[in-house]
Formats: structure tokens, sequence, C-alpha cells
């Protein structure tokens, strides 16, 4: 076929050259699906409406199990954006076991350094022993369902512009880059977005909010807290960590909650037909929730009086709207970012909200029944717990619209929502 036309020039990163008698392009690898030809395919950045400075930043600003994984796909699959899961990773690992709140300002500098596409700041949190030794794309938290660095021209495997999951699996067998390479296609787009759990007030962030030379905007996920809470149980082995780093950061001085004794846990998950409470590792999932909580309820008061670095730079996604409209919820994003929304996207935000399972394993991207996920709370939590995560968030359930439950009846009345207009 006669080569396509070139494109006009754009600041995202150019297409793989056309198929002609002699390929610039090495032929697919054995590891991994064929990557179709590109002739005529879009290139990154063409669908784009530039801002004022010709790229934007985007902070997914959430906490754990809030279907961040799935809302940070929405940009990891944009051709359009160069997407970044969860770095500030590297830094809890590398200052275990220091608390969350202590972390806080590591937290700013890494993403500071990231906007600016200096990918170096990921040496300072490397593995032990690795001090001399350059990490690669592949050492990047994340990096195995990364679109980018599993793409063309990182990795053979895939393309940027084709919109679906990428196969972990696949993924690992790509060969390793320098991060120097990375940085390359980062300051080729126009949209750099970073996803996080590790950030716990806006208000971290507003030195980078006031920084002329960043366009940067938030978009707080958030999700129903007892949703949040069934969740960190469920997966409370695998966050075990985080939430010793979460609670090991409530302020000594300030009054808390009372705990439930995970006896009355256990005492009501029998009375119910549940499954009873983990000890030490329930505790903690729970009992972090005061402090996500308590972080959030000041995010959302600084959102309803907004100073100056932050009006017109944040956005608040309910998860419960996300899976109930995923359409309309995409179209706000990107409208809030400054992309467009392509076909593509709008049939993968559908096809994964509404796929056959329930549920998925904990930290696997996956199409679900998002639906009944969103719900699946009322019938995996014993209502002990249940007014334990309502007393610990009853200040952002009441801003963002979560009806608190007066009995277990009304729990388990599955035809009545608990939810109503935010205030935000």
């Amino acid at each position: 076929p006669a080569p396509a036309p070139a494109p006009a020039p754009a600041p995202g990163p150019a297409p793989a050259p056309a198929p002609g008698p002699a390929p610039a392009r090495p032929p697919p690898p054995s590891f991994g699906p064929p990557a179709p030809a590109v002739a005529g395919s879009p290139r990154p950045g063409d669908g784009m409406s530039p801002g004022p400075g010709g790229r934007r930043l985007v902070y997914v600003f959430t906490t754990w199990r809030s279907g961040s994984s799935f809302f940070g796909e929405l940009f990891n699959q944009n051709p359009d954006v160069f997407f970044l899961y969860e770095p500030v990773w590297h830094v809890w690992q590398k200052l275990y076991p220091g608390d969350a709140v202590s972390l806080q300002g590591a937290a700013r500098d890494m993403l500071s350094a990231l906007y600016r596409c200096d990918l170096s700041v990921f040496q300072l949190y490397g593995p032990a022993g690795a001090a001399g030794r350059n990490l690669t794309t592949l050492a990047i938290f994340g990096a195995a369902t990364n679109k980018v660095v599993c793409s063309w021209p990182l990795c053979p495997a895939y393309r940027k512009d084709v919109v679906g999951l990428v196969d972990d699996r696949v993924c690992k067998k790509c060969p390793p880059q320098r991060l120097a390479r990375l940085e390359e296609q980062c300051r080729r787009y126009r949209v750099l977005a970073i996803k996080g759990v590790r950030v716990f007030d806006v208000a971290v962030l507003a030195p980078l909010l006031r920084d002329p030379a960043l366009d940067l905007k938030v978009i707080h996920l958030v999700r129903d807290p007892r949703a949040v809470a069934s969740s960190r149980i469920r997966s409370r082995h695998g966050l075990i960590r985080e939430s010793l780093q979460v609670v090991r950061s409530r302020d000594p001085r300030a009054h808390h909650a009372p705990f439930l004794e995970a006896a009355g846990h256990k005492a009501a998950a029998k009375k119910e037909g549940r499954a009873g409470a983990g000890g030490a590792a329930d505790y903690h999932a729970l009992g972090a929730m005061e402090v996500i909580c308590g972080t959030m309820a000041k995010t959302l008061q600084t959102a309803l009086r907004p100073p100056d670095w932050l009006r017109g730079r944040y956005l608040v996604v309910r998860y419960e709207d996300l899976v109930g409209d995923p359409v309309k919820t995409l179209r706000r994003v990107y409208g809030f970012v400054g992309l467009l929304v392509s076909p593509d996207m709008e049939r993968f935000a559908l096809n994964m909200t509404s796929g056959s399972s329930s549920s998925s394993k904990p930290f696997v991207v996956s199409a679900r029944n998002a639906t009944q996920a969103a719900s699946a709370w009322r019938t995996a939590l014993t209502f002990p717990q249940i007014k334990q995560v309502e007393e610990f968030c009853h200040q952002p359930m009441a801003l963002l619209g979560y009806e608190r439950v007066s009995g277990p009846e009304e729990v388990k009345d599955l035809s009545k929502t608990l939810l109503r207009e935010p205030r935000l």
C-alpha cells in the first residue's frame, strides 16, 4: 500500500512510519499480539483541545479501593495521555514504616518532578542495593499495565492508539528501556495524568497548583466509605503495610471515635450469617478509615470554599455516578481536562462497567458488573462494621450524598438507594 500522507505537526508522539518496502519497525514479538500496520492511524495529540500553554497536567486524587484503577484506565487508554500509576508507591516502600502524614512532603516533591517529565526521581526510591544501578521502565510500579511502556516505540507488543487493556504477562516480557527514553515519550504528550492514593489532603498539592509553570488540575474520585471499607477488608492482607502506615499517622492528641471490638464484629457476623472478622488485619483495615475520612473531610471543606489556587482546578467524581452512567461521566471528566471523547473510549467505559462478574481479584482491572459491585458492601459488612465506618466518616458522607442507615433492615433493602445529590 502507498504510504499515508504525513499528518499535521502535533505535540503528541509521532506515529511509527507507514509500511513500505523497508519497514522501520521490527516485526511483532512472539510473546505478544501482532501490532497492526499504522498507516493512516491517528497520532496521539490529534484529538486534543490544547490548553493555554499546550500542556495539561492531571492528578487523580483518591484513596485505596475507590475504583481508581478502572478510573485511571480512562487516561491510560487514551492515545493523547501519558499516564503514571501510583508512582508515590516507591516513596512509601522506601521510607517504610514512615507514617502517612510524614510522607506527604516527599510525595509532593516526587509529583513535582514527574510533572516536569523528570523521571530520574525514581532513582531516589529504588530498591535496596540498587544504588549506582540505573532503573529501567519495567522497574516502575505499575509498568506492566502502562500503555506507554508496553507500546511502540518502547515495546513492539501494543499500540497506544488502539484502545484496550494490555496483558501484564505480555508487558513483563517487553525489553526494559532506560528511563531517559520514557522521559522522551513523556515530553511528547500534551496531557500527563498521574493517579495516586497516597496524597491525603488537596492542600498538599497547593504549591503545584500555584506554580505558573504547571497547568495542574485535580480530579477527586470518591466512593461510599462503607464500600471502601468493605473492599479494604476483602483486600486486607494486600494492604496491611499501608494500613499500618495510615493508622500510625493518627494524631494522639485528637479525640478518636471508639473502635468496636473484634469480638463484637464476630458475634454480629455469626448472627447475620456472614464471614467473621479477620483479627488485627480487619482492625487496621477499618481503623485506617478514621484517618482517610478525616483528611477527606478537610479536602471537601477546602473545595466548598475554594482558595484562588484551587478555583477552577478541582472536580469531584463519585464512583457510583461513574458506573451508573459511564459515558456521561467520561464526557464530564474529559471536558474538565480538555480531552475529546472518542467512540472507542466510550465503548471502553461501557464495556468495563457491564461485565458478567460482580467482582474480581483485588488490584486487577477487569470488566465487571459495576452496579452490583457498587452496592456489594450492603451484604458483605456486618451492621456494627457499617456503623463504625459511619462514625468515622459521617462528615464526608454528608457532603457527598451518602445516606446513613438506621438499622439492618434498611441495609438489606437493596431497592432503596442510599444516594442523594451531593453538596459539591
